[in-house]
Protein backbone atom coordinates (compact mmCIF):
# COMPACT_ATOMS: atom_id res chain seq x y z
CA UNK A 1 0.00 0.00 0.00
CA UNK A 2 1.38 3.39 -1.02
CA UNK A 3 1.05 5.95 1.77
CA UNK A 4 1.64 9.70 1.85
CA UNK A 5 1.81 11.16 5.34
CA UNK A 6 3.68 13.38 7.78
CA UNK A 7 6.09 11.58 10.10
CA UNK A 8 8.14 12.54 13.16
CA UNK A 9 11.50 10.79 13.52
CA UNK A 10 11.70 8.98 16.86
CA UNK A 11 14.99 7.10 16.45
CA UNK A 12 17.50 5.89 13.90
CA UNK A 13 19.85 2.95 14.21
CA UNK A 14 22.80 2.27 11.93
CA UNK A 15 22.56 -1.10 10.20
CA UNK A 16 25.77 -2.63 8.84
CA UNK A 17 27.95 -0.01 7.12
CA UNK A 18 25.67 2.13 5.00
CA UNK A 19 22.05 1.58 6.04
CA UNK A 20 19.66 2.81 8.73
CA UNK A 21 16.62 1.51 10.52
CA UNK A 22 14.42 4.54 11.23
CA UNK A 23 11.48 4.54 13.62
CA UNK A 24 8.86 7.20 12.87
CA UNK A 25 5.61 8.27 14.45
CA UNK A 26 3.35 8.84 11.45
CA UNK A 27 0.18 10.88 11.25
CA UNK A 28 -1.68 8.22 9.28
CA UNK A 29 -0.48 4.92 10.76
CA UNK A 30 1.07 5.57 14.17
CA UNK A 31 4.46 4.03 14.85
CA UNK A 32 6.31 2.58 11.85
CA UNK A 33 9.89 1.35 11.26
CA UNK A 34 11.62 1.87 7.92
CA UNK A 35 14.71 0.42 6.28
CA UNK A 36 16.87 3.04 4.56
CA UNK A 37 19.34 1.31 2.28
CA UNK A 38 22.60 3.14 1.55
CA UNK A 39 21.63 6.04 3.82
CA UNK A 40 25.30 6.96 4.15
CA UNK A 41 25.86 7.02 0.39
CA UNK A 42 25.92 10.36 -1.39
CA UNK A 43 24.13 8.70 -4.28
CA UNK A 44 20.91 8.70 -2.26
CA UNK A 45 20.36 12.45 -2.11
CA UNK A 46 16.72 12.04 -1.00
CA UNK A 47 17.71 10.00 2.05
CA UNK A 48 20.30 12.19 3.72
CA UNK A 49 21.28 11.42 7.29
CA UNK A 50 20.18 14.94 8.27
CA UNK A 51 16.59 13.91 7.58
CA UNK A 52 16.72 11.42 10.41
CA UNK A 53 17.83 13.57 13.33
CA UNK A 54 15.61 13.18 16.42
CA UNK A 55 12.12 14.72 16.13
CA UNK A 56 12.58 15.97 12.57
CA UNK A 57 9.19 16.38 10.91
CA UNK A 58 9.06 14.76 7.49
CA UNK A 59 6.65 14.42 4.61
CA UNK A 60 7.02 10.89 3.32
CA UNK A 61 5.76 8.66 0.59
CA UNK A 62 6.23 5.05 1.62
CA UNK A 63 5.27 1.50 0.81
CA UNK A 64 3.52 -0.09 3.79
CA UNK A 65 3.19 -3.87 3.61
CA UNK A 66 1.77 -3.96 7.17
CA UNK A 67 3.22 -7.39 7.85
CA UNK A 68 5.19 -6.47 10.96
CA UNK A 69 8.39 -6.11 8.94
CA UNK A 70 10.39 -3.01 8.04
CA UNK A 71 8.69 -0.69 5.58
CA UNK A 72 10.37 1.32 2.79
CA UNK A 73 10.42 4.99 1.87
CA UNK A 74 9.84 6.05 -1.72
CA UNK A 75 10.18 9.79 -1.24
CA UNK A 76 11.22 11.93 1.73
CA UNK A 77 11.34 15.65 2.33
CA UNK A 78 11.51 17.81 5.43
CA UNK A 79 8.05 19.19 6.15
CA UNK A 80 9.32 22.50 7.57
CA UNK A 81 13.05 22.90 8.32
CA UNK A 82 13.88 23.79 11.91
CA UNK A 83 15.86 26.99 12.35
CA UNK A 84 17.39 26.39 15.77
CA UNK A 85 16.49 22.97 17.22
CA UNK A 86 19.45 21.04 15.82
CA UNK A 87 22.00 23.86 16.19
CA UNK A 88 21.20 25.03 19.73
CA UNK A 89 22.80 22.76 22.36
CA UNK A 90 19.91 23.18 24.80
CA UNK A 91 17.22 22.48 22.22
CA UNK A 92 19.07 19.58 20.60
CA UNK A 93 19.57 17.99 24.02
CA UNK A 94 15.87 18.40 24.78
CA UNK A 95 14.75 16.76 21.53
CA UNK A 96 17.25 13.92 22.00
CA UNK A 97 15.76 13.28 25.44
CA UNK A 98 12.14 13.62 24.24
CA UNK A 99 12.73 11.26 21.32
CA UNK A 100 14.13 8.65 23.69
CA UNK A 101 11.17 9.07 26.06
CA UNK A 102 8.75 8.61 23.15
CA UNK A 103 10.73 5.64 21.88
CA UNK A 104 10.00 3.88 25.18
CA UNK A 105 6.42 5.17 25.41
CA UNK A 106 4.76 4.72 22.01
CA UNK A 107 4.49 1.09 20.98
CA UNK A 108 1.25 0.84 19.08
CA UNK A 109 0.91 0.83 15.31
CA UNK A 110 -2.30 2.75 15.80
CA UNK A 111 -3.26 6.16 14.51
CA UNK A 112 -3.11 8.89 17.16
CA UNK A 113 -3.66 12.06 15.18
CA UNK A 114 -4.19 14.21 18.28
CA UNK A 115 -0.80 13.19 19.74
CA UNK A 116 0.90 13.79 16.39
CA UNK A 117 -0.63 17.26 16.06
CA UNK A 118 0.33 18.14 19.64
CA UNK A 119 3.96 17.06 19.11
CA UNK A 120 4.19 18.87 15.78
CA UNK A 121 2.84 22.10 17.27
CA UNK A 122 5.12 21.81 20.32
CA UNK A 123 8.24 21.27 18.19
CA UNK A 124 7.52 24.36 16.12
CA UNK A 125 7.01 26.32 19.35
CA UNK A 126 10.39 25.09 20.64
CA UNK A 127 12.06 26.07 17.37
CA UNK A 128 10.78 29.63 17.62
CA UNK A 129 11.29 30.43 21.31
CA UNK A 130 14.31 30.88 23.57
CA UNK A 131 12.81 30.57 27.07
CA UNK A 132 12.63 26.78 27.08
CA UNK A 133 13.87 25.55 30.47
CA UNK A 134 10.59 23.79 31.30
CA UNK A 135 9.61 22.75 27.77
CA UNK A 136 10.42 19.06 28.19
CA UNK A 137 8.57 18.89 31.52
CA UNK A 138 5.40 20.41 30.09
CA UNK A 139 5.57 18.26 26.96
CA UNK A 140 5.99 15.02 28.88
CA UNK A 141 3.06 15.81 31.16
CA UNK A 142 0.82 16.88 28.26
CA UNK A 143 1.77 13.74 26.32
CA UNK A 144 0.20 11.61 29.06
CA UNK A 145 -3.19 12.99 27.94
CA UNK A 146 -2.74 11.17 24.63
CA UNK A 147 -1.23 8.04 26.16
CA UNK A 148 -4.11 7.64 28.60
CA UNK A 149 -2.71 8.42 32.05
CA UNK A 150 -2.96 12.17 32.56
CA UNK A 151 -3.40 12.95 36.29
CA UNK A 152 -6.91 13.33 37.68
CA UNK A 153 -6.85 16.96 38.80
CA UNK A 154 -10.35 17.09 40.29
CA UNK A 155 -8.93 17.00 43.85
CA UNK A 156 -5.81 19.13 43.43
CA UNK A 157 -6.44 20.77 46.78
CA UNK A 158 -5.45 17.48 48.44
CA UNK A 159 -1.84 17.43 49.74
CA UNK A 160 -0.48 14.19 48.21
CA UNK A 161 -0.27 12.87 44.65
CA UNK A 162 -0.62 9.09 44.42
CA UNK A 163 1.39 7.87 41.42
CA UNK A 164 -0.24 4.52 40.72
CA UNK A 165 -3.81 5.79 40.45
CA UNK A 166 -2.80 9.25 39.24
CA UNK A 167 -4.94 11.08 41.81
CA UNK A 168 -4.52 13.62 44.60
CA UNK A 169 -5.40 12.24 48.04
CA UNK A 170 -5.60 13.42 51.66
CA UNK A 171 -3.36 10.58 52.89
CA UNK A 172 0.22 9.59 52.13
CA UNK A 173 0.60 6.08 50.67
CA UNK A 174 3.68 4.08 49.66
CA UNK A 175 3.32 5.19 46.05
CA UNK A 176 2.58 8.83 46.91
CA UNK A 177 4.80 11.84 46.41
CA UNK A 178 5.77 13.85 49.48
CA UNK A 179 3.81 17.02 50.11
CA UNK A 180 6.70 19.11 48.75
CA UNK A 181 6.94 16.96 45.61
CA UNK A 182 3.17 17.08 45.18
CA UNK A 183 3.25 20.88 45.33
CA UNK A 184 5.94 20.99 42.63
CA UNK A 185 3.84 18.62 40.51
CA UNK A 186 0.83 20.91 40.94
CA UNK A 187 2.96 23.81 39.69
CA UNK A 188 3.81 21.80 36.59
CA UNK A 189 0.16 20.96 35.91
CA UNK A 190 -0.62 24.68 35.83
CA UNK A 191 2.23 25.50 33.42
CA UNK A 192 1.90 26.31 29.73
CA UNK A 193 4.71 26.69 27.21
CA UNK A 194 4.42 30.47 27.41
CA UNK A 195 4.50 30.57 31.22
CA UNK A 196 7.48 32.20 32.98
CA UNK A 197 10.24 29.62 32.62
CA UNK A 198 11.90 30.66 35.91
CA UNK A 199 9.11 29.24 38.05
CA UNK A 200 11.37 26.31 39.04
CA UNK A 201 14.90 26.43 40.44
CA UNK A 202 17.40 23.98 38.96
CA UNK A 203 17.00 21.46 41.80
CA UNK A 204 13.21 21.73 41.65
CA UNK A 205 13.29 21.11 37.90
CA UNK A 206 15.33 17.96 38.45
CA UNK A 207 12.87 16.75 41.09
CA UNK A 208 9.94 17.31 38.72
CA UNK A 209 11.76 15.49 35.93
CA UNK A 210 12.37 12.51 38.21
CA UNK A 211 8.70 12.53 39.19
CA UNK A 212 7.67 12.44 35.51
CA UNK A 213 10.00 9.57 34.67
CA UNK A 214 8.74 7.63 37.69
CA UNK A 215 5.16 8.41 36.65
CA UNK A 216 5.79 7.03 33.16
CA UNK A 217 7.35 3.95 34.76
CA UNK A 218 4.22 3.37 36.85
CA UNK A 219 1.94 3.49 33.83
CA UNK A 220 3.87 2.00 30.91
CA UNK A 221 4.91 -1.65 30.89
CA UNK A 222 8.59 -2.14 30.11
CA UNK A 223 9.40 1.58 30.26
CA UNK A 224 13.14 2.27 30.49
CA UNK A 225 14.86 5.33 31.91
CA UNK A 226 16.37 7.31 29.00
CA UNK A 227 20.14 7.10 28.62
CA UNK A 228 20.18 10.77 27.63
CA UNK A 229 18.83 11.80 31.06
CA UNK A 230 22.32 12.47 32.46
CA UNK A 231 23.19 14.65 29.45
CA UNK A 232 20.00 16.64 29.93
CA UNK A 233 20.77 17.19 33.62
CA UNK A 234 24.31 18.29 32.78
CA UNK A 235 23.22 20.80 30.14
CA UNK A 236 20.52 22.35 32.35
CA UNK A 237 22.48 22.31 35.63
Amino acid sequence: MLVKTKAIVISSLKFQEKSLIVKCFTLSHGLKSYFVRDAFSSRKSNQKIAYFQPMTILEIEAVHKNKGTLENFKEIKIEAPFHSIHSDIYKSTIVMFISEMLHHSIHEEETNEHLFTFLETALHWLDNHDEIANFHLILLLETTKYLGFYPDISDMDMPFFEMNEGVFTPFHAISSLTEHESNLFKKLIDLKFDTNQKIFHVIERQIVLRILIDYYSFHLDGFKKPKSLDVLKEVFS
